[in-house]
């Protein structure tokens, strides 16, 4: 007899410990939907966001390319200024003409 009422005991409390996590899971997955699940959510606003900074940032891509390149030719052309400046400044100090 004790064995049986120890064992419906045992059910009843699987089956509490089944209800709670059912609600706790129907609690988040709410949680989850205000979220993500819906159009209108936060989820979905930021990923529109961030397409819409994409589109309008990917024209920067090729723009920043060339002014690199640009760049990269005016350093050379510096380092040689700079160059024939010290040749320059050298042979002032001697006294003599460059």
């Amino acid at each position: 007899m004790i064995v049986v009422l120890l064992t419906l005991a045992s059910c009843l409390a699987v089956l509490a410990l089944l209800a709670l996590v059912a609600i706790d899971l129907r609690r988040i997955i709410t949680q989850l939907d205000a979220i993500g699940g819906a159009p209108a959510s936060y989820l979905a606003k930021i990923r529109f966001g961030l397409r819409a900074i994409d589109t309008e940032t990917a024209q920067l891509e090729p723009q920043v390319t060339a002014l690199n390149n640009g760049l990269r030719a005016l350093d050379g052309g510096l380092r040689a200024v700079a160059a024939d400046l010290t040749t320059t400044l050298e042979a002032l100090r001697k006294g003599g003409r460059p």
